[in-house]
């Protein structure tokens, strides 16, 4: 089982969109994205300044988890595809499942991209990493992040009360939802 994206032949093709590992050099691409105004209203951490934002792309272990979202070579947008051990008895490591995330250009909403990038980004943890499970998180307000989850056959596990601080609306309901690779090996 992978540990990281190397295992992964990139970039990987979409209809119209390439993804690929985020390096260095895209820090300020994806900053531009995540400055437009509302942008990070639903992120875990406020896009900030362009230094303190290119700083913490940067880091390693940021990189590590970060892909671009390019449409006719330009970014717009990332996702976030961090593997992690499962939940399992005994002590050896089981990299069996993902957290996933994202962000798009809202300039590029209502084409669908959304939708085709986290198909493709499914398609690479089940597929290319062999990934038993993957899950992604979202405020109950997040409307638009929960419908792409359900549009791609993602399952509702949890609506959890009030449980996630939100930097300026406080404590929120939020959704989990999961899908597993047998489930999406079916659909395709």
């Amino acid at each position: 089982m992978p540990q990281d994206l190397s295992a992964v032949p990139w970039p990987v093709r979409t209809a119209r969109l390439s993804l690929r590992p985020a390096a260095p050099a895209d820090a300020d691409a994806i900053w531009q994205v995540r400055r437009v105004p509302g942008v990070d209203e639903w992120l875990s951490h406020s896009v900030g300044d362009r230094d303190s934002y290119v700083a913490r792309l940067r880091d390693p272990e940021r990189l590590a988890v970060t892909l671009v979202i390019e449409l006719d070579g330009r970014v717009i947008g990332d996702l976030m595809l961090k593997i992690e051990d499962s939940w399992a008895q005994g002590d050896a490591p089981c990299p069996q499942q993902a957290t996933l995330g994202w962000v798009l250009d809202p300039e590029c909403g209502g084409h669908g991209y959304a939708t085709e990038a986290v198909a493709g980004l499914l398609r690479i943890c089940f597929e290319d990493l062999g990934l038993r499970r993957v899950r992604a998180y979202c405020f109950v307000e997040n409307e638009p992040s929960w419908r792409l989850m359900e549009r791609l056959g993602m399952r509702r596990e949890e609506h959890s009360v009030r449980d996630s601080l939100h930097r300026t609306r406080g404590w929120l309901d939020g959704y989990a939802y999961a899908l597993l690779a047998d489930e999406w090996l079916a659909r395709v």
